[in-house]
């Protein structure tokens, strides 16, 4: 079984606005609901083919996980895409921007690699109740973080 999930909200800002946010992936961390950091280690900022290091928290309690990070997909304005990468495999994310009356739908998707072992027991056991809240919960930080700077 290969895990995922789409997250949508709407933010109340322009598009280019919520762009700065969700297209620089070293801001990430301001709107996760557990610490993570995101260095740039090879590459343009935010371009595609651009390597990062990512280090966070993961389930059920690895508080230094890393994962070797790539962006994949830059339409400006529209789509910021990358793959994170640690022993588990790919985990792709996808980000979609659409301009909706005055403010900005955010639709975040996320599909996890076909684990093995252990993981392929426990994902489908803790998907619905840590990593859906999780991306709930990171879109309604971001949500929360750019509205109040408006």
């Amino acid at each position: 079984m290969t895990a995922q999930d789409t997250v949508t909200t709407t933010i109340q800002a322009p598009l280019e606005v919520v762009w700065t946010w969700v297209a620089d992936i070293t801001r990430h961390g301001e709107w996760s609901p557990k610490p993570y950091r995101v260095d740039l280690v090879s590459g343009d900022l935010n371009a595609v083919g651009s390597r990062y290091r990512s280090v966070g928290w993961v389930p059920p309690n690895d508080g230094n996980h890393a994962n070797d990070v790539e962006i994949t997909e830059v339409v400006p304005m529209s789509r910021f895409a990358l793959n994170a990468t640690d022993e588990s495999g790919t985990f792709a994310s996808t980000f979609d921007l659409l301009p909706v009356d005055s403010g900005t739908q955010v639709t975040f998707h996320i599909v996890f690699p076909a684990m093995k072992g252990l993981p392929a027991v426990m994902v489908p056991l803790l998907f619905p109740i840590v990593a859906k809240p999780d991306f709930r919960k990171r879109l309604g930080m971001l949500k929360e973080k750019i509205e109040s700077t408006q």
